[in-house]
Formats: structure tokens, C-alpha cells, sequence
């Protein structure tokens, strides 16, 4: 009972956290100086708001009060410009676009309530950031744990930024291309996420999870969380074909950053703390899902 009383009072913190930053962040849009850019007045707000749950982290002594902002943000970003956009920005691209960003911020913000044991934990990766960091932890915390994440979602929404203030109608047909990749990219995390909940209640110490999806992809949540990035920068392709070319950079950032920084923390922490996990790795593709490789054959040990 009183895990449970810890895990509520911790939520509440957190919820009266992100009602103060996004209360400041509003306020900024409502009452502060314009920058008769649309973006740059939400990037300004955003990084606000930022701010406000890292004073809160800063606090508490805890950075895992920024881990929901990652879900919470993007829908209000989007609802801000959907509701400063001219008539003739094409009604059904927007409201394509607006299932596939509420379906994800409600499946991961759900999966972080759920997965949240309380303020009493952190994220094992924030400690060994700010230890890293030394006589600097203070510019670690900020810059790496929140603001850098900050920019790095942003950028990713910058194309439905796009999708909901660019008029005319674009390429249609690439609406829908987006659209079918964004809710099977949502499906695909809901299921990962369900498959490791159930073998982490029975999975025995050392245990390396490699069933239902995990068999075909050693990081099927970080494949499907890097798809829908990728449908929210085809939905600004199907809004302006001509900016391709840097519409699509959200979702090469986010790639950049799962192949390059993610995966590779979770492989080492696999590593050190399951043993067979190396038997994984050799038969699991590491991001893109495809049948698993046959175990090679050992050599037999000479007498």
C-alpha cells in the first residue's frame, strides 16, 4: 500500500510540475513579445516550459521529472498551430495527422504512468550523465537530460508544423502513406511494450527477453518510436514536396540518436547484466525487424 501511496503522491508532483510549465509556456504565446514567426514563439514557449520542469528536477533531485515531457508536448504544439492556421490548409491532412500524434503521446504517456514506480526512482542513464559531467553535472542536467531532448522533439514536429499551416493540398496520396505508418508504428510499441512487461513478471535473473517481436528485433519499441517520427516527416513531405530536403531532418536527428546513443547504452547494460545476451546479439537484428539468424554451430572442443 504504501508503494502505491508513493507512486500516487509522486504523479500528483510531477502533474503539478507540468501544469506550472505549461501554464508558462501559454502565457508566453498569450502575453509575451511575437516573433511574427509561428515556430520560433512555440520553440521559445517550449524551452520555457522546459526550464520550469527542470527547476522541478533540480528540486527534487531527480531528472526523471522530464522523461513524460518527451509525450506531453508534441499534441499541444500541434493543437497551438492547428489553431493559428489559415482556411486553406487541407482539413482531412490535418486531422490525419493529429490521430497519429494523439495515439502516440497517449500510448507512451500511458506506458510511463504505468512503468513509473515513484519519485524514489531515476532513470539509471541521468546519474551516470551528471557523473560524467563532474564540477559541470549543473550544465549536463540542463543542456543534455532536458533542453538538448527538448530541441531534438521539436525538430521532430517541425513537419507537422508544416502539415497543419502549409495550404493546399500537397501530395494526398503521401497523407495516407503517412498516416497507415504512423498507427502501425503506435501498434507496433504497444505490442513491444506489452510482450517485455509480461516476460519481465516471469523472466528469471540474467534472462535475456528474445520472443514476439523481441525475436526479430533486439529494440522493436526504438524501431516503431523512430517510424513514427519518420510518418510525421512524410505528412510535411505531403505538405510541401519541395522541402523534403529538411523536412525529413527530425527524423534523421531521432535516428541519428537512437542508433547512435540509445541502442548502444541498452546493449552495454544488457551485456554486463545478462549473460547470455551476447547469444542475442548474434542471432537478433539489432533495429530493423527480419526472422532471426540460426545460432552458429560451436566448434567442438579438441580432447
Amino acid at each position: 500500500m504504501s508503494n502505491t501511496r508513493s507512486k500516487a503522491a509522486s504523479l500528483a508532483i510531477v502533474t503539478v510540475a507540468y501544469v506550472i510549465a505549461i501554464a508558462v509556456g501559454a502565457s508566453w504565446l498569450v502575453w509575451g513579445a511575437t516573433t511574427d514567426r509561428l515556430w520560433l514563439d512555440a520553440l521559445i514557449a517550449d524551452v520555457l516550459a522546459t526550464l520550469v520542469v527542470f527547476a522541478f528536477s533540480r528540486a527534487y533531485r531527480n531528472s526523471s521529472f522530464y522523461d513524460a515531457y518527451w509525450s506531453v508536448i508534441p499534441p499541444l504544439l500541434l493543437v497551438y498551430w492547428w489553431s493559428q492556421a489559415g482556411p486553406d490548409v487541407d482539413p482531412l491532412r490535418t486531422w490525419l495527422v493529429a490521430i497519429v500524434v494523439v495515439l502516440w503521446a497517449v500510448r507512451l504517456t500511458g506506458n510511463w504512468v504505468y512503468a513509473f514506480p515513484g519519485l524514489h526512482h531515476e532513470d539509471w542513464r541521468y546519474p551516470m550523465f551528471r557523473e560524467r559531467g563532474g564540477k559541470w553535472e549543473f550544465f549536463v542536467d540542463l543542456f543534455a537530460i532536458h533542453l538538448i531532448p527538448t530541441l531534438q522533439v521539436f525538430l521532430g514536429m517541425v513537419p507537422v508544423y508544416v502539415a497543419v499551416t502549409r495550404p493546399g493540398t500537397g501530395w494526398p496520396w503521401l497523407v495516407w502513406v503517412a498516416f497507415v505508418i504512423g498507427v502501425a508504428a503506435v501498434a507496433l510499441e504497444f505490442v513491444a511494450d506489452a510482450q517485455m512487461y509480461r516476460f519481465a513478471r516471469t523472466r528469471k535473473p540474467g534472462e535475456a527477453m528474445e520472443s514476439g517481436l523481441w525475436s526479430w528485433s533486439r529494440h522493436p519499441n526504438y524501431f516503431g518510436e523512430f517510424s513514427f517520427w519518420l510518418a510525421l516527416g512524410l505528412f510535411g513531405v505531403a505538405a510541401a514536396p519541395a522541402d523534403a530536403w529538411w523536412v525529413l531532418a527530425g527524423a534523421a536527428v531521432m535516428l541519428a540518436l537512437f542508433l547512435g546513443a540509445s541502442i548502444p547504452m541498452m546493449e552495454q547494460r544488457s551485456l554486463a547484466r545478462r549473460p547470455d545476451y551476447q547469444l542475442v546479439i548474434d542471432r537478433v537484428s539489432k533495429f530493423v525487424p527480419r526472422p532471426p539468424r540460426q545460432p552458429k554451430p560451436r566448434k567442438p572442443v579438441a580432447p
